[in-house]
């Protein structure tokens, strides 16, 4: 199977050690695209553009990324509740077709209460992925229907629109391809029947596998296949030793008052994929514990993440290896995809082609700084990957409309031209 590697540029900041000001990068224009620039010039398929009220804004990034890089794709998140599924179909297709095809989205429910009420979005979690499926079910069906000129109806229980019409269809056919992820069996559902790409944060492989059987079961009942990825850091040096002395080295500087108030926001969140997280290390207490077979081995939601007072926080790596060579460190601090694969080039690939024997082609990696690290996770592991090579980009094929469209209703026809 050929993978497709992606690598992440940091919008929302950057740095040599988590949970410190110490060797923080100045988060600029001129940075991130020093790091789009690494990732197309050594060969990346494409780079994750992080959303969320810490992060720059994906799409404005996105876009002024786009004439310093030649091939590069772009994972670009659209947010049901912020974005209108119209507008957002809109912006789709502009970027798509100025970028030359260059664009995939990624549909993002988001899972900080905090975060979305300070954005306007009051609904609970249910009520979330119900207006997801909208969402994105009006998104691709306007997007579709752009290729013939047609029109959109839909009136559902969160979103409605009425003559929705793109005038400008995308490049990509029928619409540029979706990846969404989550961890909840509602999150399941939406993936097996609206995304063409399932992503799931770094797990053990065993619970990987089971997501990837519990998606693709709940997609075959809907007549459909989807593809998977996963989203992972990652450390590799030459050899294994260096590799967990950089990993120690990112969480030198964490002091126990700092992992307390981030295991703290992240027990807040009613997001099942941050707690599934939250469970892999539960703050390096003594001995991690794992995922277990079922979900009655996780600490309920909103569970406080130490047992009272200030906690002691083991940092080794027996407290922080999940897994053989998958590292919860990470996640101390970061919210989201919080593991990180730490060996050498060989241990690295080895566990990466395990993942992906599992029927994952997309690998979506990062690592501090991403600047350096862009460039060592492909020098060290490019060459002991089945990548999939980048395609050649396809010269510019966009069909009309030709004119200005007529009081924003009627596109001129080739005789009245």
């Amino acid at each position: 199977m050929g993978l497709h590697i992606f690598w992440f540029i940091p919008t929302h900041g950057d740095s040599r050690y988590l949970g410190t000001a110490q060797g923080g990068r100045q988060l600029n224009h001129d940075y991130l695209k020093q790091v789009a620039q690494a990732a197309d010039s050594l060969g990346y398929e494409g780079v994750l553009i992080p959303t969320g009220r810490s992060c720059e804004d994906p799409w404005v990034v996105a876009a002024s990324l786009l004439p310093v890089t030649q091939r590069l794709k772009f994972l670009v998140a659209v947010r049901p509740g912020l974005h209108q599924p119209a507008l957002a179909a809109r912006m789709a297709a502009s970027f798509d077709r100025l970028s030359n095809g260059r664009l995939l989205i990624n549909l993002v429910t988001g899972g900080d209460r905090a975060e979305l009420e300070g954005d306007g979005v009051f609904l609970d979690h249910a009520q979330r992925y119900e207006q997801s499926a909208e969402f994105i079910r009006i998104w691709r069906e306007i997007l579709t229907r752009s290729h013939e000129g047609d029109t959109f109806d839909f009136d559902g229980q969160h979103l409605r629109v009425k003559g929705a019409r793109l005038f400008f269809p995308p490049l990509q056919q029928p619409h540029p391809p979706v990846y969404f992820g989550g961890s909840s069996p509602a999150a399941h559902e939406l993936a097996a029947e609206q995304a063409d790409t399932y992503l799931t944060w770094g797990e053990p492989p065993a619970e990987v596998a089971k997501k990837v059987a519990d998606v693709k079961a709940r997609a075959a009942r809907h007549g459909r296949t989807v593809k998977f990825g996963i989203r992972l850091h990652v450390i590799v040096r030459e050899t294994d030793a260096e590799a967990w002395a950089a990993a120690d080295s990112l969480i030198s500087k964490l002091d126990d008052d700092v992992v307390n108030r981030a295991q703290a926001a992240f027990a807040r969140m009613d997001s099942e994929g941050q707690r599934r997280m939250a469970a892999l290390h539960a703050g390096a207490r003594n001995k991690a514990p794992t995922l277990g077979a079922d979900a009655s081995s996780l600490p309920p939601e909103g569970a406080p993440t130490s047992s009272g007072g200030r906690a002691t926080f083991g940092r080794t790596r027996a407290d922080l290896e999940i897994s053989p060579n998958l590292w919860a460190g990470v996640g101390l601090v970061r919210g989201g995809a919080g593991t990180a694969l730490v060996g050498d080039p060989e241990t690295v690939a080895t566990r990466i082609q395990e993942y992906a024997e599992l029927g994952l082609e997309n690998f979506i990696f990062s690592g501090y700084p991403h600047l350096e690290e862009a460039y060592r996770f492909a020098e060290l592991v490019f060459p002991l990957l089945p990548r999939k090579l980048r395609e050649k980009l396809p010269g510019p094929s966009l069909t009309g409309p030709f004119g200005e469209t007529v009081a924003n209703v009627f596109v001129p026809r080739a005789a009245q031209s």
